[in-house]
């Protein structure tokens, strides 16, 4: 991060891949397309990133956010998991996510029941997280990969949700796009929308990824639409990288520089709030809801 960086979000990888030798042999897969062998949820995950910010001194905290990924969303026992984690671990976790519900080629390589967005199970996850104070950072596809002329998205699934939960402050990761998932017909038109609806207020958009990137500077047009609806909206959305396991500050910092075209076309306010303000207000106001939370729960006997 050096000097560069200021505060960012800390999670694991919430699914493993399952290492099967009757799939691969001697051929252990390092990556989800290497094998069809399925994945599975991975709770140790949270320990571990648990144990791993504990590493760190005090002032090194501060520059991060840990968050809970390690439950299945589609068990309805995931809400529990999330309050043993904050009750083993106080101190530490500020959110839940990135996970996901609908995402390209992942979601149906999972074992056991596939992630709905109509799931009473998220619903819980989505009411605890509320509740607790928790800031919420979701995946799901804007549509399926390599859409055809009939197949159906998911923005009712996904409007729906939102409206249902407005305790829960949610960000919606990489505003739906994904590798094989490209903006829809619309899809700024679709947003501001949402932006504009008084029952959504608590939700917010992260820019974050190269394969969003590629789409939001792919064009003087879409830099402009872009643009213009994020100084019409500046404290909504949010940048992150999402690069995994970078190894130097310049692969960090490729997403960011990527997006030099949307930061020229950006407000100077507008630009501070989207790079560092609108994080520091969301999870400052998340931190002090949640270590409350702890606080008051202490002594509580989880089952």
């Amino acid at each position: 991060m050096g000097d560069k960086v200021g505060r960012s979000t800390l999670f694991g990888i919430p699914v493993q891949q399952q290492w099967s030798w009757m799939n691969s042999g001697e051929d252990a897969p390092r990556y989800y397309l290497d094998t069809d062998a399925p994945l599975y949820y991975y709770s140790f995950t949270d320990a571990y990133i648990a144990s791993e910010f504990n590493s760190l001194t005090e002032e090194e905290k501060k520059r991060f956010e840990p968050m809970i990924t390690g439950f299945n969303p589609a068990d309805m026992y995931a809400a529990e998991h999330i309050k043993r984690v904050l009750l083993t671990f106080p101190g530490v976790f500020s959110g839940i996510g990135e996970f996901s519900i609908h995402k390209e080629f992942v979601s149906s390589k999972i074992a056991g029941e596939v992630a709905s967005l109509r799931n009473p199970a998220l619903d819980t996850i989505l009411s605890t997280a509320g509740e607790i104070g928790l800031v919420v950072i979701l995946h799901n596809d804007i549509s399926k990969p390599y859409p055809k002329a009939h197949t159906q998205s998911y923005l009712k699934e996904v409007w729906d949700l939102f409206k249902k939960h407005p305790e829960a402050t949610t960000i919606w990761a990489h505003c739906g796009l994904g590798r094989v998932v490209a903006p829809v017909k619309d899809q700024v038109q679709f947003m501001v929308d949402m932006l504009d609806d008084p029952s959504l207020s608590h939700v917010y958009f992260d820019l974050s990824w190269d394969e969003v990137a590629k789409y939001i500077v792919s064009s003087d047009v879409a830099i402009a639409k872009v643009a213009d609806m994020i100084n019409k909206h500046p404290d909504r959305f949010l940048f992150g990288t999402d690069e995994v396991g970078p190894t130097d500050q310049e692969k960090y910092l490729k997403v960011y520089n990527m997006y030099e075209p949307l930061w020229k076309a950006l407000d100077s306010s507008t630009k501070e709030k989207v790079l560092k303000g609108n994080f520091a207000t969301l999870f400052d106001a998340a931190k002090t809801k949640v270590r409350a939370w702890e606080k008051a729960n202490e002594n509580v006997n989880l089952k």
